[in-house]
């Protein structure tokens, strides 16, 4: 199984720093999960937060891939429906030439409501929008309608669906599937076999959330702070626009066990690189797993525990899922 890392560049108010400071570390991070032969780096997208969460992932992409030399890249994801086919395509096609061919293209539906009126998108019908911006994209790279084309031919695409239907949309698409919800296994084969691809070309990565550590109990005072950030701020803006009240704060003490804890929206996985590792390979067993790809960074935390940790992914937790 391959192992990466994650980013969403966030910058949060009780722990701002400069802005032109949070991406070069992240840039340094990049450099050094390449250095430490991490398999990928994978960058998110949202847009209006009070963090600054990273609003342009290929852009992002295209840095680390001038400052890295064997690690892949990722978008994980890329609302689609807030962007031009056209925009997609060349700049996924840049970042690839730009790496040798180190990108995989991971794209989604998106669930911001502020987001799509701020891009003038129609929620409604996002998942058909996204569908056809993959139709749209692999045609402009067919036809060489946008140039310069990308290394890869072709490049892959992943599908960010996160529900049985959307599994299965993935599947008739044939792309690879960006979630490791075991649920989802079924739908997608259902898929690929209606557009009679062979179910062996099924593959799954995705990410969870979180901290691995030598010492739980000393880090955890400074990672249950930036932990409960991270995952309010997403609930709260999961419903921003709606008619949905504002979510009551987790207590990030019940999410404190060993192995996968649900949790509504995610996982948590926080312990050693072996409990982790041990987690891992209970949570995904059976799946067609190409990689997984682990948080650096939760919430604006400390760089040196955001260096340790990565360090610890590349030089203990990916040896123990090499044979997986």
């Amino acid at each position: 199984m391959k192992v990466g890392i994650y980013f969403d560049l966030r910058n949060p108010p009780p722990w701002q720093q400069s802005w032109s400071r949070v991406y070069g570390f992240a840039l340094e991070m990049c450099e050094e999960a390449d250095r430490l032969g991490l398999d990928s780096v994978w960058f998110s997208e949202h847009h209006g937060f009070e963090d600054g969460y990273l609003p342009q992932p290929l852009t992002m992409a295209a840095a680390a891939a001038a400052r890295t030399r064997r690690v892949r890249l990722g978008t994980a994801v890329i609302p689609a429906p807030l962007h031009a086919a056209p925009e997609i395509a060349e700049q996924a096609a840049l970042v690839d030439i730009i790496s040798d061919g180190r990108l995989d293209l991971g794209l989604g539906t998106g669930y911001r409501v502020p987001e799509y009126r701020l891009y003038g998108g129609d929620l409604t019908k996002r998942y058909t929008t996204t569908d056809q911006r993959v139709r749209e994209i692999r045609g402009l790279w067919a036809e060489s309608l946008v140039t310069p084309g990308p290394v890869q031919d072709p490049l892959p695409i992943w599908l960010g669906y996160q529900g049985p239907q959307g599994a299965r949309r993935a599947g008739r698409l044939g792309t690879g599937l960006l979630s490791l919800n075991p649920a989802l296994l079924t739908p997608y084969r259902e898929g690929l076999a209606e557009s009679g691809y062979d179910l062996s070309t099924a593959r799954m990565q995705g990410s969870f959330t979180t901290f691995v550590t030598e010492d739980p109990d000393g880090d955890w005072p400074v990672v249950r702070k930036h932990l409960a950030y991270q995952w309010d701020s997403y609930r709260r803006y999961m419903v921003e626009g709606t008619e949905q009240p504002p979510p009551r704060p987790i207590d990030p003490e019940k999410w404190r066990e060993t192995g996968l804890s649900a949790t509504g929206v995610g996982q948590f996985l926080y312990g050693t690189p072996q409990e982790v590792a041990d987690a891992i390979k209970v949570y995904v067993a059976g799946l067609p797993v190409e990689g997984v790809f682990l948080w650096a960074s939760l919430a604006g935390m400390p760089e040196e525990m955001v260096a340790r940790q990565v360090q610890l992914i590349a030089g203990k937790l990916r040896p123990l899922l090499a044979d997986v």
